[in-house]
């Protein structure tokens, strides 16, 4: 009989308290990533459980998400409806894996996406994240452009997912590490008409451009409807594919289903993700223009190119993701966004007046917003700043994680923070966030704002050695 290593049971999980969970953490997960988790209090919170805005530590005490997941939580945690349908489908002991026979789950679920999204954008593929999802859309784009165009375009502070394919058109040197990467990709800066339309003109290899339409990891960074309106002009002029990457603006977020519905125009191809697993499941979708999906993949010998992996619309997940759907326009999520992001955007303007020696800019659609800071040396006294500008670059990031510490451990507020605009705390609450949430978050930043940057410090200095 095979011996049954020691292993822990699911009480026994929910049970570690926080010394354990640090131990096993720094043993087996990333002792690395752990550094960063002391630095700013993660390492002292150990989450029982978490409803609607806010989760719940392990003293009682009440922290309001701020931060989303990256996007993950549009419907909050454990929205009720999510939690029932889910439970529902347990117990009727419905099927999960779909590889034999059709799910009527992920067809349903396709047709649901096909609905909400604009133009002739219907053929869906799942899969279980971001980065397969976007894998999905350079592959499908790459095909149906053809063998003779195999050149793909992508910005500059890009983020499209880690593994090997999108990593490719991830601009990020931390990401990129030392792998090996592919050279057919031509990068350009986001938002850039002319370069895209100089690299077009000069490249008859180019057939696709992938974009992100806010870029998140970049720092919220949007383009003017202008450009969105040219790049689809340009692309169809020269032939070229566009694919609008939504992983993290997408499903309501920036208060369109899709951002790029603000600016009355359609890529060929897209890709969602986070939030459309409900916060409950990791799910993903790629969706093509039915033109765009035939060229690559619509005969028989090529439609099992890229046919879905094992757990591609596994049941559950697509239950968990219509369900979703069907809460975002039954509550109004997507207004919602709109509406309170445009309080939260009008607050954190009011407190750039306030503090214009520490806020540098508020940018952001809907529920997607980026709170930048400016650097160290410019928050400083006139007498100190040609000193500290030597150390600017190395001190990026510092001020947003210590506000955000402070935001965490006074106040409990949770934010994010971006990869590559490290001045920046990224805000993406859950689209369920009321104005009072809102009213709660910036209290609580105007205090700890009020501190000036010298006590600002002093405190996270304190904390350290506690």
């Amino acid at each position: 009989m095979t011996p049954k290593p020691k292993l822990l049971t699911v009480e026994e999980a929910k049970a570690l308290d926080l010394p354990r969970m640090t131990e096993l953490f720094s043993a087996h997960i990333n002792p690395g990533q752990l550094h960063f988790m002391k630095l700013l209090g993660f390492d002292k919170i150990k989450v029982e459980r978490a409803e609607g805005m806010f989760y719940v530590d392990q003293n009682g005490r009440k922290i309001l998400d701020f931060f989303g997941g990256f996007g993950s939580l549009a419907f909050g945690h454990n929205h009720p409806r999510i939690l029932a349908a889910r439970q529902a489908f347990q117990e009727e002991k419905r099927h999960e894996i779909a590889m034999a026979f059709m799910s009527q789950y992920a067809a349903a679920l396709a047709h649901n996406l096909a609905a909400c999204s604009p133009g002739d954008l219907d053929m869906v593929f799942f899969g279980s994240s971001g980065s397969e999802a976007m894998e999905a859309a350079l592959k499908v784009a790459e095909r149906a452009a053809g063998p003779k165009r195999p050149k793909v375009v992508y910005a500059e502070n890009s983020f499209h997912g880690k593994t090997k394919g999108v990593l490719n058109v991830t601009d990020g040197k931390l990401y990129r590490g030392e792998f090996k990467l592919i050279d057919n990709t031509v990068r350009v800066p986001f938002g850039d008409i002319e370069a895209i339309e100089n690299a077009f003109k000069s490249d008859p290899e180019i057939g696709v451009i992938v974009l992100e339409t806010i870029q998140g990891g970049a720092g919220i960074v949007t383009a003017p409807t202008e450009f969105w309106q040219k790049l689809r002009a340009l692309c169809d002029r020269y032939g070229v594919l566009w694919v609008a990457d939504e992983v993290q603006c997408g499903l309501g977020r920036s208060g369109k289903f899709y951002a790029f519905e603000h600016h009355g125009v359609v890529p060929d191809v897209t890709a969602l993700a986070k939030s459309l697993g409900g916060g409950k499941t990791a799910m993903a979708a790629m969706i093509a223009r039915r033109e765009v999906y035939m060229k690559a993949y619509g005969t028989p010998k090529t439609a099992l190119i890229h046919a879905m992996a094992t757990f591609g619309g596994i049941g559950e997940a697509c239950i968990t993701a219509i369900e979703g759907l069907n809460v975002l326009y039954d509550e109004h999520l997507i207004d919602n966004s709109a509406s309170t992001g445009t309080y939260l955007v009008e607050r954190l303007e009011g407190l750039k007046g306030k503090y214009p020696s520490l806020i540098k800019e508020v940018r952001g659609q809907g529920l997607m917003v980026g709170l930048e800071f400016h650097d160290f040396s410019k928050t400083m006294p006139m007498v100190l700043r040609p000193v500290l500008a030597m150390l600017d670059d190395k001190l990026k990031g510092s001020l947003p994680g210590f506000i955000g510490s402070h935001l965490l451990r006074d106040h409990g507020v949770l934010v994010a923070f971006t990869e590559y605009n490290r001045n920046v705390v990224r805000l993406e609450p859950p689209l369920i966030c009321e104005r009072e949430h809102v009213d709660q978050f910036i209290a609580a930043l105007d205090e700890v704002l009020s501190r000036g940057i010298v006590r600002i410090v002093k405190d996270f200095v304190k904390a350290q050695v506690r």
